[in-house]
């Protein structure tokens, strides 16, 4: 999806919320080495460790994941990694209720009629969908309820459940629920793949936005461009650090979004923004995109520099770009070109930079507070 393996989007969903602080990736014994060489070349937002503790079933799984837990973790999320577009609302609102409650499972109500059939061909009966959920992860619970109720349910021999959540019921814990997303769809066949390409905005509906940024060359400046540091004897002259590849960003997805510029958002005028990183910046557009429906889908951005030669430093830009939005070093394109020694650029006494980005609807959620009830 998107260029990228479908765990990887589940897993950088996760670890790109502010809440989420580390992860494990269980997979199969022996298996480690291909995830672990993949994430050296596409280093995760957090860390992330690769464990090769996969069981015979879910339950053993997460129950041998669960032994290598770092200590002093109070909160864990259990997560398919074939659920890649969980969104930051819906984490959003399962965390608020973890916190307070200790446990939280995204759940939707059963809208289709049921019927029993014991051959798959003749209907035995119809059966009530009244109170029933169609649960989905991640499910958070505190740590200790989580590993309590895998070590009974070890202790017990129970082998059979399909989710953590039935493990906490067991041990008589109240498992909470919380408005679902019906986009966080598990990849099961390939019908399935078709509409989570479609969620993720390959195919929906988008938008674009272009920015454009310039600012003067000039001496006792660190020059960032694309959120790093580049050794150079000049800097760019601003109010905050000045770095045009991320001014054009931000602007390009203000625009897209139509909500302004950065200059409303952040003026000079305000001491907030005073030699502030535009990482910082970016995260604010980033978070006020999230507040009105949208998120990046691909940004692509054009820096135009006489001197020094950008193109060693690319691959940390899009890194960092990406860590930033919550999206793959796929997603950012970064290309750096001169002016042919035209104008300030080509005279060496200023940098600038044109950014296209493209964004598309996030979840369709915004204002999933209960969980919604069934409809005739």
């Amino acid at each position: 999806m998107q260029g990228a393996p479908v765990w990887r989007h589940a897993v950088w969903r996760l670890l790109s919320h502010p809440e989420f602080a580390s992860g494990t990736l269980a997979v199969a014994p022996n298996s480690a080495a291909p995830f672990e060489e993949y994430l050296n070349r596409y280093p995760a937002p957090k860390p992330l460790q690769v464990s090769p503790c996969g069981g015979a079933t879910r339950q053993a799984t997460v129950r041998n994941a669960l032994a290598h837990l770092p200590a002093g973790v109070s909160m864990v999320a259990v997560h398919d990694a074939a659920r890649p577009l969980v969104g930051h609302l819906l984490l959003d609102r399962l965390v608020a209720t973890a916190l307070r409650y200790g446990t939280a499972v995204p759940a939707l109500p059963v809208q289709d009629t049921l019927k029993r059939s014991d051959d798959g061909q003749t209907v035995l009966e119809t059966a009530p969908r009244e109170g029933l959920y169609r649960v989905q992860t991640p499910q958070l619970f505190r740590a200790d309820w989580l590993i309590n109720a895998h070590r009974r349910a070890a202790d017990e021999g129970f082998e059979q459940a399909t989710d953590d959540a039935q493990l906490l019921e067991r041990a008589g814990y109240l498992v909470h629920l919380v408005a679902g997303d019906p986009r966080n769809l598990k990849l099961t066949t390939p019908d399935d793949l078709s509409l989570l390409r479609l969620y993720a905005g390959e195919r929906a509906s988008t938008r674009t936005g272009i920015g454009y940024d310039i600012h003067q060359l000039t001496e006792g400046r660190t020059l960032m461009l694309g959120g790093v540091s580049i050794d150079y004897a000049y800097g760019l002259l601003g109010h905050s650090d000045a770095d045009v590849v991320l001014h054009a960003i931000c602007d390009a997805l203000l625009g897209a979004a139509a909500l302004g510029d950065i200059g409303q958002h952040f003026p000079n005028s305000d001491p907030r923004w005073k030699d502030a990183s535009s990482l910082t910046l970016l995260k604010h557009v980033n978070a006020l995109l999230a507040q009105h429906g949208w998120r990046p889908l691909h940004i692509d951005a054009m820096a135009l520099a006489e001197a020094p030669k950008l193109a060693p430093y690319i691959p940390q830009m899009r890194q960092r770009i990406a860590h930033t939005l919550g999206i793959l070093p796929e997603q950012v394109s970064i290309k750096a070109t001169t002016n042919e020694g035209m104008d300030a650029v080509g005279e060496r006494r200023a940098i600038a930079c044109y950014a296209v980005a493209t964004i598309y609807p996030e979840d369709g959620e915004a204002n999933h507070e209960q969980i919604p009830t069934q409809t005739g």
